[in-house]
């Protein structure tokens, strides 16, 4: 922790109220450009409200969505709330691991000096204020720096693989984008429910793709698993942007494809295009065909610690840097340099 002190609070009608030093030192882009706009800037600390804590930032992982909140690209999520002509939230980063320092009015699940993990808009920060309802306590036994890199893209592989794909055991699962924050975590969860798992991802990310339990590794710079003639029962689409017609060719006749993510596509709708076609596509063949938004939910973080605690699931952190550095964290994601996550660590 830097200089900037802090005493918790005690609670009243109004909620917790913050003492000491009013001021943190922040990752701040107040205009739609590219991530080397990024500045560290002293801002004024946050306050919980109703339902909120303030929590003492320790790491904050770097995810897709930091780089597409920095650039407002695709056009359409400035329609979704994130801002029309500058980013509604200055203050970058979602993931958070930390401390509770203070507590709302009606926090009931965390107290002061709780260590917890989960969403918090503004989380390369010193401090940020979270929701209690999308919070959990942190997995016994990890550091804060791999805790951080969970809530986003765990939760997000977890409602891929588990709530829509439904993996099973003995099932053929293919994992596009294996090596990326989404991927590398379906990899794992699709494994553990005892699925016969393939990996795409570049020749030098393989390794990892394997350690994280994946059969087969196929480099897509060399091998177009589209052509192969193979079919899987699974295939999550974790940041290609394959054509549907090409990915059904290739999937079973009752099978399922989930598409999370895809990089690149048109200004207005990026790589989502796919997402609003497949349900369409979906309704005249016997194969299931979805896309969805992720949602960060208390239940869902305590499902991703009981796998991080049995041992089915860890968090593949390959870099990790300082607050000062947010601004290369989220170029070196976006220039595909990251395996597994990427984590800004804070204090």
């Amino acid at each position: 922790m830097t200089a900037h002190s802090i005493t918790t609070a005690s609670e009243n009608s109004a909620g917790a109220e913050h003492h000491g030093t009013v001021t943190m030192r922040a990752a701040v882009q107040r205009r739609y450009a590219g991530p080397e706009t990024i500045r560290i800037e002293t801002v004024p600390t946050p306050q919980p409200g109703a339902g909120e804590v303030l929590i003492a930032v320790r790491a904050a992982g770097v995810d897709r969505g930091v780089w597409h909140v920095a650039t407002g690209r695709p056009l359409v999520m400035r329609l979704m709330g994130f801002g029309l002509r500058r980013p509604s939230q200055p203050i970058q980063g979602s993931d958070v691991a930390g401390v509770v320092v203070a507590v709302g009015n009606g926090v009931t699940r965390f107290a002061v000096g709780d260590e917890v993990f989960g969403s918090a808009a503004g989380s390369f920060a010193e401090y940020a204020v979270a929701r209690q309802d999308r919070l959990t306590t942190k997995p016994a036994g990890m550091d804060f720096s791999r805790a951080g890199a969970l809530p986003v893209s765990a939760v997000t592989a977890l409602q891929a693989v588990e709530e829509s794909a439904k993996v099973e055991a003995g099932q053929r699962v293919l994992v596009l984008g294996a090596s990326g924050g989404v991927g590398s975590y379906a990899v794992q969860i699709a494994v553990a429910a005892g699925a016969y798992v393939t990996g795409v991802a570049s020749a030098a990310k393989a390794d990892l793709v394997r350690e994280l339990g994946a059969e087969r590794v196929l480099d897509y710079r060399t091998t177009d698993v589209t052509s192969l003639d193979e079919h899987y029962d699974v295939i999550i689409d974790a940041g290609s942007l394959t054509s549907l017609r090409r990915l059904r060719r290739i999937l079973s006749s009752d099978g399922t494809l989930v598409i999370v993510g895809g990089e690149g596509g048109d200004s207005l709708v990026g790589g989502a295009g796919r997402t609003l076609w497949a349900p369409l596509v979906s309704l005249f063949t016997s194969q299931r065909l979805m896309g969805f938004l992720s949602e960060m939910t208390a239940e869902r973080l305590e499902r991703v610690r009981a796998m991080v605690e049995s041992g089915e699931v860890r968090a593949p952190v390959s870099r990790t840097y300082p607050l000062d550095s947010a601004a290369e964290a989220v170029k070196d994601l976006a220039a595909g340099k990251v395996s597994g996550k990427a984590v800004v660590t804070v204090g």
